[in-house]
C-alpha cells in the first residue's frame, strides 16, 4: 500500500468519524430539548385531556324518529365557528331538491329514480296514504331502505308529503 493510500484512508476514516460525532450530538442535543418541553407542553394544554375523550368517544349517536333527540344536537366548539343551518325548504319541489333527490336522482340504495313510471307504478298504486306512511316513518323494503323523512327529520308533516306529490307528478 502507498503512502497516498494510506494518507486517504486515514483522512477518509477521520471524515467518517467526525460525522458520526456530529450526528450523534445532534440526536442527543434533540432528545435532550424534547425531554423538557414536550412534557411540558402537554400538560399545560388545559383542554388536552378533554380533546382526547372526545376523539375516542363513541363514534356516532342515532336520532330516533318520535323521541327527543335534542340531546343529539350539534354544538359549536369554543373558537369554531358554527356551520350555518340548511335551508327551511318551503314547498315540495324545494324538498325533493335538497333531501330527495340525493337518492331518488340516482336511484341510491334501491331507491326508485324520480321520474321512473315503472318504478313508480306499483307504488303509487299502493296509494297516496301508503306513500305518505312510508315517506314519514321509513321504511324497509325488499329493495333498499327509505329514512324516515328521507333523514331531515326537522322537516315538518306536510312539507315531506307535498314532496310525496311532486314525485308522484313526475313519474305520471
Amino acid at each position: 500500500m502507498s503512502k497516498q493510500d494510506t494518507h486517504f484512508i486515514n483522512v477518509f476514516s477521520l471524515v467518517i468519524g467526525l460525522l458520526v460525532l456530529v450526528a450523534l450530538g445532534i440526536f442527543v442535543f434533540a432528545r435532550i430539548v424534547a425531554s423538557q418541553t414536550q412534557d411540558k407542553q402537554v400538560m399545560s394544554e388545559l383542554d388536552y385531556s378533554k380533546n382526547v375523550a372526545a376523539r375516542i368517544g363513541l363514534p356516532s349517536q342515532e336520532a330516533v324518529a318520535g323521541q327527543d333527540n335534542s340531546a343529539l344536537a350539534i354544538k359549536a366548539d369554543s373558537g369554531a365557528a358554527a356551520a350555518a343551518p340548511a335551508a327551511q325548504p318551503k314547498n315540495g319541489a324545494e324538498v325533493f331538491q335538497q333531501v330527495c333527490s340525493t337518492c331518488h336522482g340516482a336511484g341510491i340504495a334501491g331507491a326508485p329514480k324520480a321520474g321512473d313510471k315503472a318504478a313508480w307504478g306499483p307504488r303509487i298504486a299502493q296509494g297516496k296514504a301508503t306513500l305518505y306512511q312510508h315517506a314519514l316513518q321509513g321504511f324497509t323494503g325488499k329493495s333498499g331502505v327509505m329514512p324516515a323523512k328521507g333523514g331531515r327529520t326537522d322537516l315538518s308533516d306536510d312539507l315531506v308529503k307535498q314532496a310525496v306529490d311532486h314525485m308522484v307528478q313526475m313519474a305520471q
